[in-house]
């Protein structure tokens, strides 16, 4: 388990400097990269795609990809923690600490949690929208994978928040359940599995085949976390009357998880979701998640981000509890 000091040191740092790989520093107006794992991820995927989607066997192919990745990354880990527990540092109570253990655990914390930068990214996209449609259209590019370029402002909108709704279980929620089942190692692993599937999970004729391992490893890795995220949505919303309309339309989705936050997001607002859109060129429909197609505002914006940050500080609170408990 985790240290709960290093969880919630880990969780503030997030919170102050949001994404590490740009840190604004005082004299770097332009912010500073900080080396990210997830971007080593990025190439390790890219260069086995590159190297094995081709020829036959490639839904072989990439079962092996995606099974070793993310063996790889866990073990790794593992094998890091357990060398930095080694290395105590005598304190002034006569006692020894590691240290090392428990700050590399707060810095792994830092930086699998995504929550403030993906909020400042939606906000981001609704002033973009203020200035012109064209702008909001380029900003919500950043956080979806459909084709923004043809959207309307009131679907703009909607990408923004279906995408907040959803990465609330994909970069808070799901990153902090796997921290409480197995450690910051389990932590890191998660985000190997989802960005195999953000990288390669699709149903399109490039990813089809080589992809739909990382797909389903990501839909099992995702199951529990997306429907503990749309519950902790509606408890701090307080609109226990949404349960059956998150059970009703949780299931209305091409993902069998991400239409579960997204259905919490869309009751609690009272919105319709989903639709069809473009990915890679290709248009997939997806089914309908509410029944209000209603315009959004601004004002809804900020009632998605305030359950957003409540629904993080409630798990926070539950893993950080549960890690007190077991220490």
């Amino acid at each position: 388990m985790i240290n709960p000091l290093s969880l919630l040191f880990g969780w503030v740092l997030d919170l102050v400097l949001g994404d590490p790989q740009r840190i604004r520093l005082r004299g770097h107006s332009r912010g500073v990269r900080l080396p990210h794992p997830v971007v080593c991820f990025g190439r390790m995927i890219s260069f086995c795609e590159y190297r094995f989607n081709k020829g036959r066997f490639r839904k072989l192919k990439g079962a092996v990809v995606a099974v070793t990745l993310i063996l790889l990354v866990f073990g790794v880990m593992w094998a890091l923690r357990e060398l930095f527990s080694m290395f105590t540092i005598p304190l002034s109570d006569g006692t020894r600490q590691p240290v090392l253990f428990y700050l590399f655990d707060m810095l792994l914390v830092f930086y699998c949690l995504a929550g403030t930068t993906l909020i400042r990214e939606v906000r981001q996209v609704f002033l973009a929208l203020d200035r012109s449609l064209d702008e909001g259209r380029r900003q919500v590019a950043r956080i979806v994978g459909r084709d923004t370029s043809e959207l309307s402002a009131q679907e703009v909108m909607t990408a923004a928040l279906e995408t907040l709704a959803e990465n609330l279980s994909d970069g808070v929620v799901a990153p902090l359940f796997w921290l409480a089942l197995l450690g910051t190692p389990g932590m890191l692993t998660y985000k190997m599995v989802n960005t195999l599937d953000s990288m390669i999970g699709y149903r399109t004729k490039r990813y089809r085949a080589f992809g739909c391992w990382a797909a389903y490893i990501d839909d099992v890795a995702n199951y529990l976390p997306a429907r503990l995220t749309a519950l902790l949505m509606i408890l701090v919303s307080g609109r226990l009357d949404l349960l059956s309309f998150v059970w009703c339309n949780g299931s209305n989705h091409a993902s069998p998880n991400s239409g579960y936050p997204e259905a919490a997001l869309a009751g609690i607002l009272d919105c319709r979701f989903g639709g069809p859109h473009y990915y890679f060129g290709e248009l997939f429909y997806k089914p309908y998640i509410g029944d209000h197609d209603r315009l959004l505002t601004k004002e809804d914006m900020l009632i998605a981000v305030r359950i957003n940050r409540m629904t993080e500080v409630w798990m926070v609170g539950l893993v950080a509890l549960t890690s007190w408990i077991c220490c």
